[in-house]
């Protein structure tokens, strides 16, 4: 169980998402959560294979590079 205080604001904007779309102000708590920690381990996991990456040593490509290697010019 988890109890969050919202502002105020926040607050009324939930409150009357909920009642204009009958679901519950839980349902889009839980939603946003689910969402926003959905994108933050994605973006943990790209900072993590980009220092890989960096740490590899290897040599990257420009998108011009690429580009040209893939005929999209």
């Amino acid at each position: 169980m988890l109890a969050v205080r919202l502002p105020a604001s926040l607050e009324k904007r939930l409150a009357a998402l909920s009642v204009k779309t009958k679901r519950s102000k839980s349902y889009y708590v839980k939603k946003a959560l689910e969402d926003f920690l959905e994108d933050q381990e994605e973006l943990q996991e790209a900072v993590a294979a980009y220092e890989e990456f960096l740490a590899s040593g290897r040599k990257g490509s420009t998108l011009e590079e690429m580009k040209k290697r893939y005929g999209f010019e």
